[in-house]
């Protein structure tokens, strides 16, 4: 057994939603790290330039493209230029994500809000799935990996439309698996728990970290680096059959407040 083999992705395709920052950009790295072309997709142009920047200067390959996830033809954009430059898509990474933090008052949100969460985290990765899915049957390998949260099967304050989105999304996944599979195309989650990201700085004070840290036996928040693992993982031929699955990375524990 060679295991190289199992992680190797040389030809393969990587489409990276979000890609510009935190989760989003160590995905891209290790994707090309392991050989795959990587198209980096993000609202910020500047920001997917910069990863796709580091990944060549690194050795490896990858395009920026600028992609807008609440507009349908930017989705639609996204598959065909990452085609056209590189002739199919094999792996697509739905990171690309909004809301949580705890700031969904359910009085204070209204429709418009709920559209947009639901938007940005289930019918955006639906859409893309639609779109690369034919790519990847006709090129003989697929792999979809839906970037949901932990939010999704725990309970919190101010969380619903957020957490629910994600369950949604981790729903949808593990249904899609079975229209997939015959397709060739696996299909499968990964739950971050509490993260070192930009968003989460933004709400995270010592005292919170110390009571998350109370609910997680592995002593420590995650880094981006154990999520990306986690994306190569099921981007890779080494999980060949595994579908359908919902994986959460949360050092083996819930970091909520209480």
């Amino acid at each position: 057994m060679n295991i190289e083999n199992l992680f190797d992705l040389t030809g393969k395709v990587a489409v990276v939603t979000g890609g510009g920052d935190g989760i989003g950009k160590e995905s891209c790295r290790i994707l090309a790290a392991a050989g795959a072309s990587v198209v980096v997709s993000d609202l910020n142009i500047e920001k997917a330039r910069a990863v796709a920047s580091q990944i060549v200067d690194e050795g490896g390959k990858a395009t920026p493209v600028a992609c807008d996830v609440l507009k349908e033809d930017d989705l639609t954009n996204l598959i065909e230029f990452t085609v056209k430059t590189y002739g199919t898509v094999n792996i697509l990474v739905n990171n690309a994500g909004m809301g949580g933090g705890g700031r969904e008052n359910p009085f204070d949100i209204d429709l418009k809000y709920v559209e947009r969460i639901y938007t940005i985290n289930l019918f955006a990765p639906w859409q893309l799935c639609k779109l690369a899915a034919p790519y990847m049957q006709k090129s003989g390998y697929g792999s979809i990996v839906n970037i949901t949260s932990m939010s999704s099967i725990n309970n919190s304050p101010s969380m619903a439309i957020y957490g629910s989105s994600k369950a949604a999304l981790n729903h949808m996944s593990s249904n899609l698996a079975f229209d997939y599979g015959p397709m060739g195309i696996r299909i499968n989650c990964i739950g971050p728990g509490a993260t070192k990201t930009h968003a989460l700085s933004t709400v995270l004070t010592p005292e919170i970290e110390s009571r998350m840290l109370a609910h997680t036996p592995i002593k420590r928040l995650g880094e981006v680096s154990d999520i990306a693992g986690a994306v190569l993982y099921f981007a890779s031929p080494v999980s060949s059959w595994v579908s359908g699955q919902v994986l959460m990375v949360n050092g083996g524990g819930v970091q909520t407040l209480d």
